[in-house]
C-alpha cells in the first residue's frame, strides 16, 4: 500500500493520492479558506470508513436490507507534549432498513474486536467506543 502526497498551493493545500488514483484533500483548517479536511479529521473519517465498510459487508451477507447507512464520528483529544493525539473516539452507526437490531449490534462488536484495521491500528492508544441505531432506535 502506498499514497502520494503533493502540495497544491503556497500554502498547506495537499493532495493525497493511491495507487489506483483516488484522492483527498489535506489542509490547514485552522487558516481561513481551508479546502480540506485536516490531517487528525482524515483518521476519524478512517475509522468511519474502515468501520463502515465491515457493518455494511457483514449485513449484506446475512440479507439485512440496508436502506440507509451513516456513522457519526467524534474524537476526543489530549495535548501530550506539543502534539495532541486522539484520546478516545467514538463511532455512532446510524442504520435504516429492514434490519434485525441483534445482528445490527454484533456486525459493529465484530468490525471494531476483529476486522477494522483502523481500529486496531489505534487501538493500543485510543479507546473506541460504538453504538449502534436501528430505524432511530438505540440498540
Amino acid at each position: 500500500m502506498k499514497i502520494t502526497l503533493n502540495r497544491i498551493n503556497d500554502d498547506f493545500l495537499f493532495e493525497c493520492t493511491n495507487s489506483q488514483g483516488n484522492s483527498i484533500l489535506l489542509d490547514n483548517t485552522s487558516q481561513p479558506g481551508a479546502k480540506g479536511v485536516s490531517p487528525m479529521e482524515s483518521v476519524l473519517m478512517a475509522v468511519a470508513g474502515c468501520s463502515g465498510i465491515d457493518v455494511v459487508s457483514i449485513l449484506k451477507k446475512q440479507r439485512q436490507e440496508i436502506t440507509g447507512f451513516q456513522a457519526e464520528v467524534e474524537g476526543e483529544r489530549v495535548q501530550v507534549e506539543d502534539a495532541k493525539p486522539f484520546k478516545s473516539i467514538k463511532v455512532r452507526f446510524l442504520l435504516e432498513g429492514n434490519i434485525d437490531p441483534k445482528k445490527a449490534s454484533k456486525a459493529a462488536q465484530l468490525s471494531f474486536e476483529k476486522y477494522c484495521s483502523v481500529s486496531k491500528t489505534l487501538e493500543p492508544n485510543v479507546e473506541i467506543g460504538y453504538e449502534v441505531l436501528v430505524n432511530g432506535e438505540k440498540v
